[in-house]
């Protein structure tokens, strides 16, 4: 490796970790077992439309905060009652300026355990 070589390399990396460093350092939540079930079950089956980033659009709209925001959806649902509902009927449940096309079959391909899991981690993304 040549000396600029070396020279780019270092500045590269002291510039990765000043930025890594002035990140947002606030720890992740502790998931519980279920909890990371049910991040493994997402991972699985809704992280290739749902982001957990915010303001990041794959397909469907970022869930960051969605805990926050499922409460005041619908006035009798609780937010982990929606969360459900939108997974199970998600046509019922669509997010304004976004089109049709979540799968409505989640209810018959995840099992109970599955979906009451998605839906508390879900549940931690406040």
């Amino acid at each position: 490796m040549t000396r600029k070589q070396r020279l780019l390399f270092c500045i590269v990396f002291a510039a990765f970790l000043l930025s890594a460093c002035s990140a947002n350092t606030t720890p992740a939540p502790t998931l519980t077992a279920f909890e990371q079930l049910g991040q493994s079950v997402f991972n699985l089956r809704c992280a290739q439309c749902h982001a957990l980033a915010p303001d990041t659009v794959i397909i469907g709209p970022s869930l960051a905060g969605v805990a926050t925001r499922a409460g005041s959806r619908v006035p009798e649902m609780d937010a982990a009652e929606y969360i459900e509902m939108s997974i199970l009927f998600p046509k019922d449940f669509l997010v304004p300026e976004y089109s049709d096309t979540m799968p409505t079959n989640f209810g018959k391909e995840l099992t109970s355990e599955e979906l009451q899991a998605v839906v508390a981690f879900l549940m931690t993304l406040k």
